[in-house]
């Protein structure tokens, strides 16, 4: 029964060994499985995580040469699948469908690891072929990786697969290698530059904001101060004008060399006298 989503994508029928010789002997295919190993490789990881890739030695009809690709997360199998139809590969076309199968280790025969499975080619458990050397380390450290990952992977998957890091070269030359070394260092320099431009600008940007509420407090404070000195002027002007007043009311008498309150008659100007008083003087 074929699933509807899954981690594993199944190539059937994907991989097929080098024709025998022409004496009939079967031709070692070291090399040709490592280079079929390499293409698929270097196809399958544009899409994502590769965390195993496993190739079938049964003789079977509905398991020969099937190729297993196991991504990371079910988002990159259904990028793949997407992305395989209609492809070719040595002049066939390419056969992908999810796989049910996600640990290799329950399906695999036990006795065919221990060189001794008497069924042979024609058993109906997996007889996988040797990974290669050079993507041993790469697997591993791929699936160490995502051990501990966030089991959807959106974060995961948008970090590492829009960046310009260049990937490692397995099967690359001395010279490939320390260009791909020399091209990381640069990089995580910028990335240090980056993020120390950041720091900075996040701290003068802090700076301002400090100095702008400092001037805007400063400014208040000076405010208020304005409003009290206003306040006092005002009141000191009044006490003025009410002086003027009782200046204007003053008499000097000169007999006597003394002052007085000269009577007067205007209701306005002594507004705090005594009313009957008031009335006695104008009557």
């Amino acid at each position: 029964m074929k699933p509807n989503f899954s981690q594993t994508l199944l190539l059937a029928h994907f991989y097929m060994p080098p024709p025998p010789g022409q004496d009939g002997q079967v031709v070692n295919d070291a090399e040709h499985y490592e280079d079929f190993y390499e293409d698929v490789l270097e196809e399958m990881i544009k899409f994502g995580d590769v965390e195993e890739l496993v190739i079938c030695e049964n003789l079977g009809d509905h398991m020969f040469g099937n190729t297993y690709v196991k991504f990371a997360t079910e988002e990159q199998a259904h990028k793949a699948l997407i992305n395989l139809r209609g492809r070719y590969y040595c002049g066939r076309i390419v056969q992908a469908e999810y796989s049910p199968v996600t640990d290799f280790r329950e399906g695999r025969c036990r006795q065919f690891d221990e060189h001794n499975c008497l069924r042979g080619g024609y058993c109906n458990f997996l007889h996988l072929k040797s990974v290669p050397r050079f993507a041993r380390r790469y697997l591993r450290r791929t699936r160490l990786r995502n051990r501990h990952r966030h089991p959807y992977g959106l974060q995961y998957q948008k970090k590492h697969r829009n960046d310009d890091w260049p990937r490692f070269p397995v099967r690359g030359n001395s010279e490939e290698r320390r260009r791909c070394i020399a091209k990381w260092n640069k990089l995580l320099k910028e990335r240090k530059e980056k993020e120390h431009k950041r720091k900075m600008k996040k701290a003068l940007k802090e700076q301002k904001r400090k100095e702008k509420e400092q001037r805007r407090k400063e400014k208040k404070e000076g405010k208020t101060e304005a409003n009290d000195n206003g306040n006092h002027e005002n009141e000191n002007e009044n006490g003025n004008t009410n002086g003027e007043q009782q200046s204007e009311q003053t008499v000097v008498n000169g007999d006597g060399g003394g002052s007085e309150i000269a009577p007067t008659t205007d209701a306005t100007n002594a507004p705090f006298m005594n009313p009957e008083r008031l009335q006695m003087l104008q009557g």
